[in-house]
């Protein structure tokens, strides 16, 4: 490969998807035609398939509440052959992700609040949020 080639783009989908449950599943069919066009390792393939679908649903159930005129907006990029950054976007109304309680903590372990983005800050290489918490990227070393 070129170097050229090497500075181009690898990968950049982007999706608007209906904010319905079921999209998961065509999340997961994209993430599977990455992982075989892209050749990345299975425990990376995990914690992608993972965290994006965590994020997705995240979107849909917390973020549009279920609003099926509301839109979840998915960009994967890969630049070059060692980052995949993937952002998840709702249309909801946005959170603070500072007041997520630890899932960890003693007494948390029962509640179910904020084990969705403690898996996506634990899979990937890099989490943020922006948009007041309506948009997360995700940093995958690949």
């Amino acid at each position: 490969m070129s170097s050229n080639t090497e500075t181009q783009k690898l990968l950049h989908r982007q999706l608007v998807l209906d904010s319905d449950p079921d999209i998961i599943h065509t999340v997961e069919a994209i993430i599977d035609d990455i992982k075989s066009e892209l050749e990345f390792k299975e425990d990376v393939y995990g914690n992608v398939m993972v965290a994006v679908t965590e994020a997705v649903n995240n979107a849909v159930v917390h973020g549009n509440k279920g609003d099926v005129k509301k839109k979840v907006h998915i960009d994967l990029e890969m630049k070059n052959q060692y980052r995949l950054i993937v952002k998840v976007r709702d249309e909801g109304s946005g959170f603070d992700p500072s007041t997520l309680p630890d899932p960890t903590a003693p007494e948390n372990i029962v509640n179910i609040g904020g084990r969705g983005v403690f898996l996506m800050k634990h899979l990937s290489d890099n989490l943020s949020f922006s948009e007041d918490g309506k948009e997360v990227m995700m940093i995958f070393n690949i």
